[in-house]
């Protein structure tokens, strides 16, 4: 008796792909990332940050302008001495007379540029934010035409930690 083999015929033909899945997600997902780009915005501080590597002569500046960020208010200091006391109001730092003290300030110094900001802990960092925009720059307004300007402060802003 003769055996009989039966072979599986294997057939040629390529399996469908079934991408409706795949798809469904990109549906979702590609529009989702485009509209939360959108919102996302990314502002880089510069600061100037000390080296450790320092030069043969240090070279001690005449004056030297700080703003320290207390829980209780703002200070200003010279470099050796605190200068004014801003204190809060209204549980707010008052960055209005900030403002006011760094432009006479300002008109003193025409020629500096620098400034240092130093925070005790368990400050929130808004606040360091707010305090390096008040030292960089301000709106002033032309008295005699009446438009709104922007003067530059003190762009260049060191930070640290409040003695």
């Amino acid at each position: 008796m003769r055996r009989r083999h039966h072979y599986r015929r294997i057939s040629k033909e390529a399996p469908n792909l079934d991408i409706t899945t795949f798809m469904n997600l990109m549906v979702v997902l590609v529009p989702f990332l485009l509209i939360s780009a959108v919102f996302s915005r990314v502002t880089i501080q510069e600061l100037s940050v000390p080296t450790a590597a320092g030069g043969s002569k240090q070279v001690q500046p005449n004056f030297a302008i700080e703003v320290i960020v207390r829980k209780a208010g703002l200070e200003l200091a010279n470099g050796n001495s605190v200068v004014a006391a801003m204190p809060k109001k209204d549980g707010e730092y008052d960055l209005e007379q900030l403002k006011e003290m760094l432009l006479r300030l300002k008109s003193s110094y025409p020629e500096k540029t620098d400034a240092t900001v130093l925070m005790e802990p368990d400050i929130q960092y808004d606040y360091l934010i707010l305090v390096m925009d008040t030292l960089r720059e301000t709106e002033i307004t032309d008295e005699a035409t009446g438009e709104i300007g922007k003067m530059e402060l003190f762009p260049n802003i060191s930070i640290g930690d409040a003695p």
